[in-house]
């Protein structure tokens, strides 16, 4: 079994961690309502995609389904 013969540095440990860190997630502004919704996704607020109405403002849009 294939055993460290040293103790990794703390800087070689956080090198190989480097690209471990949390990315925020991306917002973007309704181009309809002007809301900030997740690029490629509809807007929770009024329903609209890609510039038309996908989902009414009412219903709920949770499993809604692009056209």
């Amino acid at each position: 079994m294939a055993v460290p013969k040293k103790k990794t540095s703390p800087s070689r440990r956080g090198m190989r961690r480097s690209h471990h860190a949390l990315v925020a997630e991306a917002y973007v502004e309704c181009g309809n309502c002007g809301e900030l919704a997740r690029p490629h996704h509809i807007c929770s607020h009024c329903g609209y995609y890609d510039g038309r109405e996908v989902a009414a403002a009412g219903d709920a849009l949770k499993g809604v389904v692009r056209a």
